[in-house]
């Protein structure tokens, strides 16, 4: 949240310097607020991945106008150029921070945080639980091109390949 926590990589990398980069000095990783700051929050993934503990899994949108941009929040919510929605509602692609935490191996939790300007809470909760559900990537036990996970036999590849075995 601008001038409230430490949500952007460079505010972040100088509290890390002031506690010396201690090991539990982590991250709760939360998108809605990089599209509010316009800041690319899966990048944000690829840097301090290491340091993401949580996920709030929480939309939001960012709607600027000629009156009103980031720092335009004194409306109410709905009437705000950057507003909270309900999951699948804004314009956070989940599709590819799952991807990206999936990739570093994320073993925290991914917690949905409704906050929604327009949607009834009790609808929000229902489907933000079943969106976090279809979001949350199994992982592979094997490569995809290892599609017969067979191995591999020297004395039936050369017998195919009319190689004669001498011996």
């Amino acid at each position: 949240h601008p001038g409230e926590d430490l949500h952007d990589g460079i505010t972040f990398e100088m509290f890390l310097d002031k506690v010396n980069h201690h090991k539990r000095a982590n991250l709760l990783y939360d998108p809605s607020h990089f599209v509010l700051q316009c800041l690319d929050y899966l990048e944000y993934i690829d840097l301090y991945h290491e340091r993401i503990k949580m996920f709030h899994v929480k939309d939001a949108e960012f709607n600027p106008t000629g009156r009103q941009g980031v720092y335009g929040g004194y409306q109410n919510w709905i009437d705000r150029a950057g507003r909270f929605r309900s999951l699948g509602d804004g314009q956070v692609d989940f599709k590819g921070i799952f991807s990206k935490l999936t990739q570093y191996d994320f073993k925290g939790w991914a917690v949905l945080e409704w906050e929604c300007a327009l949607k009834h809470p009790e609808d929000g909760a229902r489907e933000g639980a079943e969106f976090i559900k279809n979001h949350i990537i199994r992982v592979t036990e094997r490569a995809f091109d290892d599609f017969a996970a067979s191995g591999s036999d020297d004395a039936f590849n050369k017998e195919i390949l009319g190689i004669k075995i001498e011996g």
